[in-house]
């Protein structure tokens, strides 16, 4: 019988242990792709059970959420190959593809591993020959390393929150971060790393979902100081771009550069309902991620290598794709994520707000970035493509609709409406004007009720909340999430688990993009710095009266650290990793300047303060209510 069974997301380990004394720890290698465990007073030796790729096909139901049977991969089965201390197992897969799975073990000391090579890549090391290596160290000695990585990973940034559940939560979906997006390995997908263990393929094939949920997987990379990890889908995005533009010319006529709205490991485009899988603005809200990447590190090499190429491929496909009416840009045909389904009604004739904010997005951060790099000519032409697109169409009542003549009338689970309020922040919360539209949105998004949501979308209506600057509604939208849309284990599975009327939707398919876009809100709503400065504790409900933060990432590569004593905050310290400007809202009326280095402060009227580093430098300030 178990005695205890615990996971420590310090160290990525787990131990279980029984009453009878025996003892099994394991962890996966944060620095190679090997697991390691040991059996401690046993000596078990493991086994490779063969995947049912030629099974009978038993699948019933809804087969896109609950999986469908192996055999539908159409694979013959693979062969294993079994010896005193080790276990082979290879599998052709689909196309140039062959994976391999294999296990080593000596005295309870045990390895396993999974290779796959692609025969029109160079080849990577088998798997056979990780294990056979790993082998050769101890669990302990093999675990330092990992350790190590681990203990650096979360050195980068902390919180204390006093809703524990939410605090609990962060940190575990931080966990998931760290163990899901590593540098060289694929990006996270519906469900990464973790996949079904009911012999079916994962809920919705476990493919690249570029209509929500790839981008919002990558939100809290950034203000949580992890961009290594975050790089991790633009690197999957670059590499893949020479077919995404073959894939472009092919499918749009166009130059320039677009993305499967659903697509495979290798980028290229699957099945899916239409509208969105083969929309011609997926590469639109994916360029926001070369965006938040340059913003985040200031990385100049960055910018002129990767962020600007990819961002003016992108603008030079929306430009040809789009026809010019009546003196204005339009696309042919467009859609809203996911209004309609995949049914014929899914086509709008009239842009949809979905595809003017991704188009008119585009196009502003291709001119800011074209003009930082003093490509003037290209900046103005950006500018002035952007400016023919219409605006957003809103309804003086009800704030933003889903299209003209299409009001958001009806719940629905994604706020494709909405991308101008968030995260694209076309529309500024600081702009009375932008305010109203805002809050009539959300106002109207309110009423129209919560039946046909799913996590995911509470944990994104924490990260609109957090802009509004409702701690409030932004904690309670999380603590929905956290309590009602996730399993024991802290993973998102889509529906109402406590089937206490927060949605329709009470099934419980596994996918990732909730859990991330939980942490973003939290990170969101103790700092910000999308609206041209940074601002400390945006946010926080009233009822929090003591907060802290370590370590979090704002625009323009500052690292910021802040503590909330007793309602009051006391003090906060910034550091310039490239030196710049940072325009702070102070989060206290006066204050004292505790120490310095590097770092010019020069006040605004009111509670707005410039602040001129220098490359390394620092500033730490305190309340001077004293």
């Amino acid at each position: 019988m178990v005695e205890s069974a615990e996971l420590n997301i310090a160290s990525a380990i787990c131990i279980i242990k029984w009453k009878n004394g025996v003892v099994f720890r394991i962890f996966v290698d944060a620095t190679s792709p090997v697991i390691r465990y040991d059996w401690q007073n046993a000596d078990i030796r493991p086994n490779l059970i063969q995947p049912a790729y030629a099974s009978i096909d038993s699948s019933e139901g809804n087969q896109v959420v609950s999986g469908a049977d192996l055999k539908r991969l159409g694979y013959k089965p693979g062969k294993i190959k079994s010896s005193k201390n080790k276990i082979v197992y290879t599998q052709k897969a689909w196309g140039p593809l062959t994976y391999q799975a294999a296990v080593a073990f000596v005295n309870g000391n045990g390895a396993a591993s999974i290779s796959s090579h692609y025969n029109d890549k160079p080849k990577t090391v088998a798997a056979t020959k990780l294990v056979t290596k790993a082998i050769k160290t101890s669990f302990d000695e093999a675990a330092s390393n990992h350790k190590q990585w681990w203990l650096n990973y979360w050195s980068k940034s902390s919180i204390n929150i006093p809703d524990k559940k939410l605090e609990k939560q962060w940190y575990l979906e931080m966990y998931k971060f760290g163990a899901a997006s590593r540098k060289g390995a694929p990006p996270i997908s519906l469900q990464a790393v973790w996949t079904a263990d009911n012999g079916k393929l994962p809920p919705w094939k476990g493919d690249f979902h570029n209509d929500l949920n790839t981008q919002l997987s990558y939100w809290p990379a950034y203000s949580s100081n992890h961009l290594e990890e975050g790089s991790v889908f633009t690197d999957w995005l670059w590499d893949n771009k020479p077919y995404f533009e073959q894939y472009t010319k092919r499918v749009f006529g166009t130059d320039g550069l677009n993305v499967p709205g659903v697509a495979t490991l290798r980028g290229h485009e699957m099945g899916g309902w239409h509208m969105y899988a083969m929309s011609p603005t997926v590469a639109c809200w994916l360029a926001q991620h070369f965006y938040l990447q340059w913003c985040y590190s200031m990385d100049k090499e960055f910018l002129s290598s990767r962020a600007y190429p990819w961002i003016a491929g992108v603008a030079r496909h929306i430009e040809q794709v789009s026809l010019i009416e009546n003196g204005k840009r339009k696309l042919p045909m467009g859609s809203s994520p996911e209004f309609h389904d995949g049914s014929m009604n899914a086509w709008f004739l009239e842009m949809t707000n979905y595809d003017i904010s991704l188009c008119r997005y585009i196009f502003k951060i291709a001119s800011e970035l074209a003009g930082e790099l003093g490509f003037i000519k290209e900046s103005d032409h950006w500018k002035t493509i952007g400016s023919q697109f219409p605006e957003l169409n809103i309804d003086p009542k009800e704030g933003l609709t889903v299209a003209p003549g299409f009001p958001y009338h009806e719940s629905h689970r994604h706020f494709s409406h909405l991308m101008a309020i968030h995260p694209l922040g076309l529309l500024n919360y600081d702009n009375p004007d932008d305010q109203l539209i805002m809050k009539e949105s959300i106002s109207n998004l309110e009423n129209q009720g919560t039946a046909w949501w799913c996590g995911y979308s509470y944990s994104w209506l924490g990260n609109i909340y957090a802009w509004m600057k409702d701690g409030e509604k932004a904690a309670k939208a999380l603590r929905t999430f956290a309590s009602c849309f996730c399993s024991t284990n802290s993973f998102h599975l889509n529906g109402d688990q406590c089937k206490a009327g927060n949605s329709n939707f009470t099934y419980d398919p596994f996918t990732l993009e909730g859990n991330f876009a939980f942490a973003s809100a939290i990170q969101e709503m103790l700092l910000q710095s999308h609206a041209g400065y940074i601002e400390i504790f945006p946010a926080i409900p009233s009822e929090w009266k003591d907060v802290a933060f370590k370590g979090l990432r704002a625009e323009g590569a500052f690292l910021v650290s802040a503590t909330k004593e007793s309602g009051v905050v006391v003090k906060f310290r910034i550091e310039s990793e490239k030196g710049g400007i940072a325009r702070i809202k102070l989060p206290f009326p006066t204050y004292v300047v505790k120490s310095t280095d590097g770092a010019l402060v020069t006040p605004e009227k009111g509670l707005y303060i410039n602040v001129e580093f220098k490359e390394g430098g620092y500033l730490e300030m305190e309340n001077g209510y004293e």
